[in-house]
């Protein structure tokens, strides 16, 4: 039976502030619940592709768009829109208002990418919610991530990243490199008032980002949710604001892995991952024990092979708990 096209049941949640969350829900009512968490931060659900990752006939899947971007409410692309209520303690409020909301017991957690560190922030603050968990492009998002992703991964793309860094140093924001963090002086970018700053700022990372990926991804393409200003925005200044505070993880999530015990997870990482290395996915497997890790040879951020390791982790969970 092919997927549905449209989810059966969609809405906007009121989680205080003056945020609503946007969530959608697939399959079947009655399956195994299962969380789907967008990456970024800023990120979406996109085309719901997500889905698939799924046997809709057995698993009762849910999405969240979270706070400040996608079909959330306010949005992050508007300056008026403080981000002082938006960190990962709020998000994964949010999900567990969510949670409650629907009348989930417990679920599946997916995590991609950011996705994958904010999968982990939930089942270390609420692990009696959690069935298991499947990451794929596992990140943690700890400084030292952060700053091989903005400032350490230039040594194998220098000419890039001299132009990256090059802009925030001409754009008097108190950057020079070798002095300072470069997400901090891209994360005052996204904060001035003038929309053409933020604009060019947003543009420059957006290059930058393509390129860092690119390597197990069959080379350069620009992505094209780049060309919707408004998406380009919210994701550039929620990305800058999340790395920018490590996360808003202390202690880090690599350090809370006993919270993590008894629960079962498939970690899947391609090994042509430039952008967010291996040893991540590796640290965290070893400490976390009934973890188990897949590293796919061939691919980058992510690719084709990841996405079936991905589907078959998400069938053995469910099986786990229908059988």
């Amino acid at each position: 039976m092919s997927s549905p096209a449209e989810p059966r049941r969609r809405g906007l949640l009121d989680v205080g502030g003056g945020q609503q969350v946007y969530w959608e829900e697939w399959g079947d009512p009655r399956g195994v619940p299962a969380l789907y968490v967008h990456g970024g931060p800023g990120g979406t659900l996109g085309s719901s592709a997500y889905r698939h990752r799924f046997d809709l006939q057995r698993t009762r899947v849910i999405g969240v768009e979270q706070r400040g971007c996608g079909r959330s409410v306010p949005h992050a692309s508007d300056p008026a829109v403080s981000l002082d209520s938006n960190d990962t303690a709020h998000l994964v409020a949010d999900m567990e208002a969510v949670r409650s909301h629907l009348g989930v017991e417990g679920w599946v957690l997916n995590g991609v990418s950011w996705g994958s560190t904010l999968a982990l922030s939930y089942a270390v603050t609420h692990p009696e919610r959690v069935l298991g968990v499947v990451l794929v492009a596992v990140t943690t998002t700890s400084r030292a991530e952060v700053d091989w992703i903005t400032e350490g991964v230039g040594a194998i793309y220098p000419e890039a990243w001299d132009r990256f860094a090059a802009h925030a140093e001409d754009a008097g924001v108190g950057y020079t490199r070798g002095r300072g963090r470069l997400v901090e002086a891209y994360a005052r970018l996204m904060e001035s008032p003038d929309p053409r700053v933020r604009d060019a700022a947003s543009r420059e990372w957006a290059l930058w980002e393509d390129t860092h990926v690119s390597i197990g991804a069959g080379g350069f393409h620009r992505d094209p949710r780049w060309d919707d200003d408004a998406f380009r925005v919210a994701f550039l200044r929620l990305t800058t604001h999340y790395w920018s505070h490590d996360g808003f993880h202390d202690p880090p999530l690599l350090e809370r892995c006993d919270r993590l015990a008894g629960i079962p997870a498939a970690l899947i990482h391609g090994r042509r991952d430039i952008s967010s290395p291996a040893v991540t996915a590796w640290r965290l497997h070893t400490a976390w024990p009934g973890s188990r890790l897949i590293i796919d040879e061939g691919d980058g951020h992510g690719g084709a092979s990841m996405v079936e390791h991905w589907r078959a982790a998400n069938d053995a969970l469910v099986d786990r708990h229908t059988t």
